[in-house]
């Protein structure tokens, strides 16, 4: 067996990335909230995706905390109770596995690859992760907000493939590419593939995707099982 394991992306692999236009609509209902100007929070939100998902928030409620304190703009428990409820309820109804993607964790469980998870995300998606078609399939999941480092932060490679007990080399790393995944990756020893869809709208919300990536590409996750033979 070449590969001992196979280590997943989740946002744009798994399940579709976020649509702009949805994000957006969230934001301008949390914006509502506290009576701030729509596009001032979006963008005060926005610019603090590095501390949301680097573990320098302890929840996603203080999240939304530091956004309004940054914005100048009073807020209760109550206000941002509010708010971070908006926000879960928008994870949850994200966390849409692609039509092949349970099909394929079980089979590859089944054929004895060990599986794992890299997401760089903030505190909603731990938060709903148990109630997702995902939950048992994975034997080691990494939460970049849990985990304290975001990719492609070599360290946050090597907490999945220490907790796999495999070596790099051993390992298959699927993703879209966003936050310079596929290219961290590869300097952590692994064989990144990028995954595409070709379905894919104009109005997907992602981060730093390395749209230059020169390695191997497929368009849908059964593909991962004809690169494993």
């Amino acid at each position: 067996m070449k590969y001992r394991a196979v280590i997943f992306d989740l946002f744009g692999t798994l399940v579709d990335n976020f649509s702009s236009a949805e994000y957006d609509k969230v934001l301008r209902d949390m914006a509502s909230i506290f009576k701030v100007n729509a596009d001032d929070f979006s963008r005060a939100w926005r610019d603090s995706f590095p501390e949301r998902v680097n573990g320098s928030h302890a929840s996603h409620q203080a999240s939304i905390e530091y956004v309004c304190r940054r914005l100048g703009v009073p807020c209760t428990k109550a206000k941002i109770e509010r708010a971070a409820a908006l926000r879960l309820d928008y994870t949850s109804r994200t966390m849409i596995a692609r039509p092949d993607a349970v099909e394929t964790l079980t089979i590859l469980r089944r054929r004895g690859y060990k599986t794992a998870l890299i997401s760089d995300c903030s505190h909603e998606t731990p938060a709903v992760w148990k109630q997702t078609p995902f939950a048992t399939l994975f034997d080691v999941t990494v939460f970049s907000c849990v985990a304290g480092m975001k990719k492609p932060d070599p360290r946050i490679y090597r907490l999945a493939t220490e907790g796999l007990g495999v070596k790099p080399q051993d390992c298959l790393y699927i993703g879209d590419g966003s936050s310079r995944e596929l290219t961290g990756a590869r300097a952590a020893g692994m064989h990144p593939v990028m995954i595409r869809d070709p379905g894919e709208t104009t109005d997907t919300h992602y981060i730093e995707r390395e749209d230059d990536w020169d390695g191997p590409r497929i368009s849908f996750l059964k593909e991962v099982l004809d690169l494993l033979k």
